[in-house]
Order: structure tokens, then C-alpha cells, then sequence
């Protein structure tokens, strides 16, 4: 029993010496982790090891509260092994975690089999991005842009047409300048496209594309006159077309020279009147100039006497030219491939559109660009694909896809890959004139409901006001108090 009274009394000392397993902290969530789950037979190997203290399987008050100890230092263990694996765990999903981006792209023209192998490359590249692309229908197109981008239910990327900038000024996010600089804008694309692209000291847009007006003649026409070489100046217009022209006894066209100075039935009629404009000298800001009075009367005179290469009698200007009816007709580049759809046995040939003799070329552009919402919540995203689509790789990889399906694609907006297209048949002379285009709110077919639309009507009412009788002088004056009226709709200052 002395053994025993000292050995007591020499485990209670180590106790009371170890008295500091009383005091280990508890976490609070530590109520929850039930007890049970640390087996009885758990007890302290001193006492495991010395069976004098069997007492018939009754620990001693002291040894008790050892136990209790014990299964407390287990718990904690347990609690703070949990929270090490929670905080790693968090740390390395934080990691692997990336947000998806989902972009919306509203197109115009082009098919989703054209545009798709180029949304497939980047999404590879890019695999938290998704890119939904829509043809939209013209129609009413802007006017659906303008209204869902308000209400946060617009596309994140969407086309716009070169003279629409003044129209979606509110809803278009400038190009940020991390994105692509703008020494690095005017490097990459033609000065029409910083001209039209520019608002204060920012780019609202890409363009993918460069196009304007042409010539397009019929070459077996040309050939039956005698003539093979294409018209440089109006002076040879006027010369060729006096020769194209054939008339019946009445006096009754059967076949044009060309397509000019008429309204209903002349196809891009107020690109035409346009392209006069600028290339006399007139301006939109002051339609009763004696230089804009002079184009409406140049443009005239094609279809009035004692020329009448054209007529209000004839078929639509388009449908005319598929039908071989007209010699020369002056349109977009794009036209051509109407042309040859509709008849792809017409010999063509296109070319520069004439210059006033003694002057510089110029010719009027109708292009379209790629714009980014300022609604979208993904703006660096959607200009991140953009940049991606006008990398020359990129570039003309969008071209041959698009050759695939018809004649040629659209041409190149890039300065240094003009070189690749300049010698070709049909839009070759886009590129020659890419220098020299300017832009003006009289494109046709634009669907704008908006700038385009509204000017041209008051255009369109001048040039029928002269048809019947009324000098050229008034009518533009008419059409100068209308069109005014829209440049104050758009705060648009000449």
C-alpha cells in the first residue's frame, strides 16, 4: 500500500504540474462535434502501462478528468485539421475559378457559316468565353438596337454602317486605349475609317471592311461600239454613252448608256447625286450653293434633253444592267455579286468612278463597322474579340471563308493588306479609291430609319420637284431648310 500511496501521490504531482491541458481553447463550433466519436479505451499510456491501478475497472476521480482532457486535445485536433483543409481548399478553387463571359454579336449581311470558324478559333483559345452570333434583318435594325440596349437587353457587339455614329452616340463604347491605341488605329486602317470613326478624342468602332461606289460596265456592250478601254473622266462618260445609247424611231430607250439622273427607278440614286456633291465642291451644310446647284444639274442632265441616255420610262437601274438593257451603272462593290447571281453569264468589267477632268479622284464610301455596347457588361471581352478579328491572319482568313460561298468577301479594312486585293477583277478598285473616299449621310440602303433615310427624302422630293418643271435653285432650298432640320435631330454640326 506505500508503493501505492506513493505512486499516487507522484502521478497527482505530474498532474498538477500538466495542469495546462485544462486551459487549451475550444473552438466554437465545437458543441457540434459529438464526443462519442472518441473511442472509451483512449486513456493516458502511464496509466495503460501500470496495472496496478486496475481497482477493478474503476479509475480514480483524478484519471477521470485526464480522459476529458484528452478527447478535448483530440477535438481540437480535429477542428483545426478541418479548417486547414476548408482555407486550402478555398485557396486553390479561388485559383481554378474564372469567370464565364457570355457576348452576344448582332451582325448584318454575313451568315453564321462565315463568321463561325473564326467564333470557334477564339473560343478555343479562350474557353471562358462564349460568343452567340445573330443576323439580324435590316429592317428597323436600328431602331431595335437603339430600344433593347436601353433596357439592358441589347447584343454586347454589334454592326453599324459608317455614317451611324452621330445616330448611336449613346449607346456605342469608346475603344479603350489598352485594347489598341490609337496611333495603332491610324497605322492599321484607311484615314476614312479615323475620319468616320472619330467622336472627340475617341474611336467608337473596327471595321472589318472598306467599300464605297464603282463602275461597273457591260463589256460586249462596250465591244459592239468599238470601245475597250474603260472611261477615266465624265467628258468620256458623256462620249461613251452618247455612243452606247440606242433609241427607236420614237425616241424610246432600248438600250442605255447609262443609269443617271432620275429618282423611282435609279438604284443608289442618292449615292449618285452624293458623289456629284462632293466631287463639285457642294456640301450638305449649304444645298443652296451654287456648287450643289451645279451637281443637282450635272446629275440631271443624263435624263433630260438633249442627252435622255436615261429614263424615268426604263426598268429599275439593277434589273436593267442584269438584262443587259444599260450599258454603265454606278453602285457599291457589293452589288456586283447581286449582278452575277442573277445572271452569271454577264461579262463585266468594274473600275474607278469617273473624276472631273483636271481634278483628283474621289469617290463616296458605304462601310461597316463592329461597335461595342456601353450597356455591356463585358465591354473589355467583346473588345478583345474584335482585336482578334482584324488581325491579318484573322483578316484574311474572314475573306476566304466568305469566297467560299460567293465571288469575293469583304475588302480588307487594313491598309497592309491592300496589296492582296488590288489586282482583282471585281473590287480591285475599292482599294485604289480606299485613299480616296469621303463619307456622307446619302447612302442608300442603310435601313437607318434615321440620318440616311430622312436626308434622302428630302433629297429625293428636290429631284422630282426639278422632273416636274421646278429650277434647281428652289428645289434645293426646299431641301436645305429639311435637311438642316435633321442636322439639329443629331446635333450634328457641318
Amino acid at each position: 500500500m506505500d508503493d501505492i500511496n506513493e505512486n499516487l501521490e507522484k502521478n497527482q504531482s505530474e498532474v498538477s504540474k500538466n495542469s495546462t491541458f485544462e486551459t487549451i481553447p475550444v473552438e466554437e463550433n465545437i458543441d457540434n462535434i459529438k464526443v462519442e466519436e472518441v473511442p472509451e479505451e483512449v486513456v493516458d499510456p502511464e496509466i495503460v502501462n501500470n496495472s496496478s491501478f486496475n481497482n477493478n475497472g474503476n479509475l480514480p476521480p483524478v484519471f477521470q478528468a485526464n480522459k476529458n482532457q484528452y478527447i478535448f486535445i483530440a477535438i481540437g485536433g480535429i477542428v483545426i485539421f478541418f479548417l486547414f483543409v476548408f482555407l486550402i481548399g478555398k485557396l486553390f478553387s479561388g485559383k481554378k475559378s474564372v469567370q464565364a463571359v457570355k457576348l452576344t454579336y448582332w451582325g448584318l449581311w454575313e451568315d453564321k457559316q462565315i463568321i463561325q470558324p473564326l467564333i470557334d478559333e477564339y473560343q478555343q483559345k479562350n474557353p471562358n468565353v462564349k460568343i452567340e452570333y445573330i443576323k439580324m434583318s435590316p429592317e428597323n435594325y436600328r431602331d431595335k438596337l437603339l430600344a433593347r440596349s436601353k433596357i439592358n437587353q441589347g447584343p454586347d457587339i454589334f454592326r453599324f454602317h459608317n455614317t451611324w455614329l452621330p445616330e448611336l452616340k449613346e449607346i456605342l463604347s469608346p475603344l479603350p486605349s489598352k485594347i489598341m491605341t490609337q496611333e495603332e488605329f491610324e497605322k492599321t486602317f484607311y484615314k476614312i475609317h479615323q475620319k468616320d470613326l472619330k467622336a472627340g478624342n475617341y474611336y467608337y468602332g473596327i471595321p472589318l471592311e472598306i467599300d464605297g461606289l464603282v463602275l461597273v460596265y457591260n463589256e460586249d456592250l462596250f465591244k459592239k461600239v468599238g470601245i475597250n478601254t474603260a472611261p477615266v473622266t465624265w467628258d468620256e462618260i458623256l462620249d461613251y454613252a452618247s455612243k452606247l445609247t440606242v433609241k427607236d424611231v420614237n425616241g424610246n430607250i432600248i438600250t442605255s448608256g447609262i443609269a443617271i439622273g432620275t429618282v423611282g427607278n435609279l438604284e443608289h440614286f442618292s449615292d449618285i447625286f452624293g458623289l456629284f456633291l462632293v466631287q463639285n465642291g457642294g456640301s450638305l451644310a449649304n444645298l443652296t450653293s451654287e456648287e450643289t446647284i451645279g451637281a443637282l444639274e450635272t446629275f440631271r442632265k443624263f435624263a433630260e434633253p438633249p442627252n435622255n441616255y436615261w429614263s424615268p420610262d426604263m426598268p429599275n437601274s439593277l434589273n436593267a444592267f442584269i438584262q443587259e438593257k444599260v450599258a454603265m451603272i454606278i453602285v457599291p462593290s457589293w452589288q456586283i455579286l447581286s449582278i452575277k447571281a442573277a445572271n452569271p453569264e454577264i461579262k463585266i468589267k468594274v473600275t474607278n468612278v469617273p473624276v472631273v477632268p483636271g481634278s483628283s479622284p474621289i469617290s463616296l464610301a458605304s462601310y461597316w463597322v463592329e461597335g461595342v455596347s456601353r450597356y455591356s457588361k463585358n465591354q473589355i471581352e467583346a473588345w478583345k474579340f474584335l482585336k482578334f478579328l482584324v488581325e491579318k491572319e484573322n483578316l484574311t482568313k474572314f475573306y476566304e471563308i466568305a469566297s467560299r460561298y460567293r465571288l469575293f468577301g469583304e475588302p480588307y479594312s487594313r491598309v497592309d493588306l491592300g496589296s492582296l486585293l488590288i489586282q482583282n477583277e471585281y473590287i480591285g478598285p475599292v482599294i485604289k479609291q480606299a485613299e480616296n473616299y469621303v463619307s456622307q449621310p446619302l447612302n442608300s440602303r442603310t435601313y437607318d430609319n434615321g440620318l440616311n433615310d430622312e436626308i434622302i427624302r428630302y433629297i429625293e422630293n428636290a429631284i422630282n420637284a426639278t422632273m416636274q418643271g421646278v429650277s434647281y435653285s428652289e428645289a434645293l432650298k426646299t431641301a436645305d431648310q429639311g435637311i438642316k432640320q435633321v442636322f439639329t435631330k443629331y446635333n450634328i454640326n457641318y
